[in-house]
């Protein structure tokens, strides 16, 4: 993924920051990862597309995987992480997001009751690995996100942040 701050954020100790650094940090680290989330809930739909495709043609089932696609697609909209969802920008055009239409295309995602099975098993090998890589990435984020939070905590809990100098901040 792309890193959006100028510095290598992955082994800054969160203590060495200042207070206006360090929600500066978590902040866009949030944003990274609201990123990655949206990205993980659109591969992760396409996945589960390709995958009913499979079974369908295992089944010898005559019906459209599309006849499905109310049920595949409400599971990635009901669903989600334990994490409160927090108010995000439009994701499409971002790189990763890009990236996922460019490889979904490369892979023939778009034509997916036209792919024979082999080409059915690369698209879906593909998208697993990008998948797994853009989870890996979010459990990063959130190890960091933790720390900084968890420093955060520590400066409001030992008095050195108060709740009256962030409301003065805003």
């Amino acid at each position: 993924m792309e890193k959006s701050t100028n510095m290598d954020t992955s082994t800054v100790d969160p203590a060495s920051l200042s207070l206006v650094e360090l929600r500066a940090l978590r902040a866009q680290l949030q944003a990274d990862d609201d990123v990655v989330s949206y990205v993980r809930r659109l591969v992760q739909a396409r996945l589960d597309l390709i995958r009913a495709e499979s079974e369908h043609r295992a089944s010898g089932d005559e019906l459209s995987v599309t006849e499905d696609l109310p049920v595949i697609l409400g599971q990635h909209l009901t669903g989600g992480s334990a994490r409160p969802p927090r108010p995000t920008e439009d994701a499409s055009g971002h790189p990763l997001a890009l990236q996922l239409d460019e490889l979904s295309s490369s892979l023939g995602a778009h034509h997916v009751a036209e792919l024979s099975s082999a080409e059915l098993d690369t698209l879906l090998d593909g998208l697993e690995r990008f998948e797994h890589a853009r989870s890996s990435e979010r459990r990063e984020l959130f190890t960091r996100l933790d720390a900084l939070s968890a420093e955060l905590v520590r400066r409001y809990r030992d008095g050195e942040a108060s709740v009256e100098g962030l409301l003065a901040e805003e």
